[in-house]
């Protein structure tokens, strides 16, 4: 009986291992997608200029171009799920957006929990204040109240970078960080420099400029694991957009920059 047992646990359990196996083997979002006809694509419009909604409350920016572009390419119809920087993995991963067109930077932590194409843009993370502010470098920053979205880029590249005696006060998102820097409620702000360029050209009366700049950090689109079938198609799309520029095009006409050399992101 002893070993009836045993061997039922043991059957149990491989049938379970298949069952799972079977379930990741069969996995396949771009079947998905195309079947539903319809791509769910998560972009955080509250990030200009990649994401952001116009006069007419229509979505513009350039993730929003991309993701438009992809559609097209993809020949399904585009739905734009609205997300924030903090809420754009949680997204992703309960299926309510099939990928993340969002600046979506790719980190080593984000990594453990996400798949990650090519990178299709970049990034230039800067700290910016109003001219009147003295910040030259990280150490100027000591006493000052510096703003970043909460658990971000930047709140992750800032942190363990700022002297002892700089406040950082973490914000939802850019949204409310851009609020807190127009309203005086900070000093400062981590960005990315285009987002710190959109919001002071948005407010010319503060006076806003780019102190310095922290580092370049690539972005990517960002989907489950273990969709090889999506995650090809993904990079073999971005790999002919980079080659022909039209990916570049969308980066300038947005950013008001040429686009990084995207090169020097690649894998060594």
């Amino acid at each position: 009986m002893k070993n009836l047992l045993n061997f039922t646990k043991k059957a149990a359990a491989v049938v379970l291992g298949v069952a799972c196996f079977a379930q990741v083997a069969h996995a396949d979002a771009l079947a998905d997608i195309k079947a539903r006809k319809k791509v769910l694509i998560a972009i955080d419009l509250g990030a200009p200029p990649f994401g952001r909604t116009n006069a007419k409350l229509e979505p513009e920016g350039s993730d929003v171009e991309t993701a438009k572009v992809l559609a097209k390419d993809m020949g399904v119809e585009l739905e734009i799920v609205q997300v924030t920087g903090p809420n754009r993995i949680p997204f992703l991963m309960t299926g309510k957006a099939d990928m993340v067109i969002a600046s979506f930077s790719i980190t080593p932590e984000r990594q453990k929990v996400v798949a990650f194409t090519q990178p299709y843009g970049a990034s230039q993370f800067v700290v910016a204040a109003p001219k009147s502010e003295s910040i030259k470098s990280l150490n100027d920053l000591t006493g000052k109240r510096v703003a970043v979205v909460r658990g971000n880029m930047q709140d992750s590249l800032l942190t363990p970078l700022a002297p002892k005696g700089t406040n950082i006060v973490r914000f939802d998102d850019d949204a409310t960080v851009t609020a807190a820097i127009v309203s005086g409620q900070v000093d400062a702000f981590c960005t990315p420099n285009s987002l710190a360029s959109a919001v002071a050209k948005q407010n010319p009366s503060k006076n806003l400029e780019t102190k310095f700049a922290i580092k370049d950090i690539p972005y990517a689109i960002g989907i489950r694991k273990n969709e090889p079938a999506l995650e090809k198609w993904l990079n073999d799309w971005i790999a002919v957009n980079v080659k022909n520029g039209k990916l570049a095009d969308i980066y300038q006409r947005n950013v008001g920059s040429p686009m990084p050399d995207l090169s020097q992101f690649a894998a060594k």
